[in-house]
């Protein structure tokens, strides 16, 4: 219904992805409201967006959509949701998610960091050949940490969300409400106004 008629070419679609034509303000409003029209219980919406969120902090790009699918099919949540929630993770936030995840992660384990003194030259050959040990010494501490950050995170969003949906819902009900108390009062006065011609 609210597709462009030109259709777009697939570069174009990830230009949208990465900085939108419209704002990032509308964008954003414009998500707000998908999610706060989706059908379905305020809990059901809130754990899916949950589930996204959390599934962004994990470093297994490429099956964030495919796992938040998942996890929310299997646990009866809102799969549009958790397809919705895994926009935390996107080429902005992603830096950010991983510097935060690994360095959380190598604390907990107990691990030195590797920092800018020893800087990690991976090459594709390398991975290729032993991935255990090219890709162990950052995938380990980032998992961990993906797994403790996307915990508070999944609580986060699910209270956050699930509280603000709640209240949306019902402040839009009352006015509802009030839009159809006035429909009927203005038609009674009106049948009111026939019966006295």
């Amino acid at each position: 219904m609210f597709r462009s008629r030109v259709k777009r070419h697939p570069l174009r679609h990830l230009r949208e992805l990465i900085w939108p034509s419209a704002g990032w303000r509308r964008a954003f409003l414009y998500l707000r409201y998908r999610v706060a029209r989706l059908p379905g219980s305020p809990y059901s919406i809130a754990a899916g967006l949950a589930f996204g969120a959390a599934i962004s902090f994990t470093p297994f790009i490429g099956l964030h959509l495919l796992l938040a699918v998942l996890l929310a099919w299997m646990l009866g949540v809102n799969v549009v949701a958790s397809a919705i929630g895994t926009a935390i993770g996107n080429p902005w936030t992603f830096p950010l998610i991983w510097m935060w995840t690994y360095r959380l992660g190598a604390w907990i384990l107990g691990m030195p960091t590797l920092d800018s003194a020893r800087p990690v030259h991976l090459s594709l050959g390398e991975i290729m050949l032993d991935p255990v040990a090219t890709l162990g010494p950052l995938l380990l501490p980032m998992t961990v940490g993906g797994l403790v950050t996307g915990i508070v995170v999944w609580w986060t969003v699910f209270w956050l969300v699930g509280y603000l949906l709640t209240s949306y819902r019902e402040r839009r009900r009352k006015h509802l409400e009030k839009l159809l108390e006035a429909r009927t009062v203005m038609q009674s006065d009106s049948n009111a106004n026939h019966a006295a011609r």
